[in-house]
């Protein structure tokens, strides 16, 4: 491919758990959470029974989706049940 042209991805594959990177090291982790993060946090809360603030950054919010993803066992249910 030329120099300019634009690509996803890498040329060499990423070592296991590439996709794992702590929030905290991300370059946008400060940022505001996404309007996306705010929903999808909002939705687990509530199905928690827990209350958050709502001017978490990015980083913030990834680790308190995370916690509570586990806590409702979303990420272990199985979707054809």
């Amino acid at each position: 491919m030329s120099d300019d042209t634009e690509t996803l991805g890498s040329p060499e594959p990423e070592p296991q758990g590439g996709l794992d990177r702590d929030p905290g090291d991300w370059v946008t982790g400060d940022e505001p959470m996404t309007a996306a993060q705010r929903s999808y946090l909002d939705t687990l809360a509530r199905e928690a029974g827990e209350e958050l603030p709502a001017d978490l950054t990015k980083a913030e919010a990834s680790r308190h989706i995370d916690r509570l993803q586990g806590k409702s066992g979303r990420l272990s249910e199985d979707p054809g049940q």
